[in-house]
């Protein structure tokens, strides 16, 4: 396992990509930051580790391929948990970095759902009692209301995110000492086999059945061929 400590300055730039990606979920601007490709990509880039980015990135987006966050719905957040899996994974080579890094990522996700969750009941109690400022018509009960939103959305983005950065530096000396070769090895399979799983599963999902999935079978059946013959 690498003894390298990522410096204050580091740790304060992955704080505040974490919480950019989380207010972009949802509340602004919404560029699509919050993929966890993305997310993940950038860490690793702050980080000095592009491809540890990268493939928490992927691992990631497949698990969050068929996840809309709409109206109501309740989901895991993994755009600063994919920030906090890079920051754990970057300690560690190979597929123990990749374990334990995506076990960091998916408690941090849950955290980060559970959070969306109590600010989305915080915004409609204030919202409620609101109301009657806001049917007159008052432009600063509007203000207000959204501005004091999307602040308390950057504060709980960056708690989710800190809590993140803290299971990373706690896990890393932690798990890695307790795992053995054989366990990181069957944690990182695991891992990468539910990321599959999910993104497999929310792909038959939007292609559904008849001739969507004909199509589907026949374009992977090309790319497939296209990867085999390139090698």
């Amino acid at each position: 396992m690498s003894t390298v400590t990522p410096s204050l300055e580091v740790l304060l730039a992955l704080l505040v990509w974490g919480t950019l990606v989380g207010v972009d979920l949802v509340s602004l601007p919404q560029m699509m930051i919050a993929r966890p490709i993305v997310a993940g990509t950038v860490a690793g880039a702050i980080l000095g580790d592009i491809p540890t980015g990268l493939k928490l990135g992927i691992v990631f987006e497949l698990m969050q391929y068929d996840i809309l966050p709409v109206g109501a719905v309740r989901y895991p957040e993994h755009g600063p948990a994919t920030v906090a899996a890079v920051a754990t994974a970057h300690a560690s080579a190979g597929v123990l970095g990749l374990g334990l890094g995506t076990l960091v990522g998916l408690v941090t996700g849950l955290v980060g759902g559970l959070a969306i969750n109590v600010l989305r009941r915080v915004n409609s109690r204030i919202v409620h009692n609101a109301a009657t400022a806001l049917e007159s018509g008052d432009p600063r009960a509007l203000v207000r209301v959204h501005a004091g939103g999307l602040l308390r959305d950057a504060v709980r983005a960056a708690l989710v995110t800190a809590v993140g950065l803290v299971l990373a530096w706690l896990a890393r000396p932690l798990l890695a000492g307790a795992l053995t070769e054989r366990g990181a090895l069957l944690l990182a399979v695991a891992t990468v086999g539910a990321a599959i799983a999910a993104g497999s599963a929310g792909t038959l999902r939007l292609v559904g059945r008849g001739p969507n999935l004909t199509w589907f079978a026949v374009g992977l059946a090309g790319g497939l061929a296209m990867v085999i013959w390139l090698r």
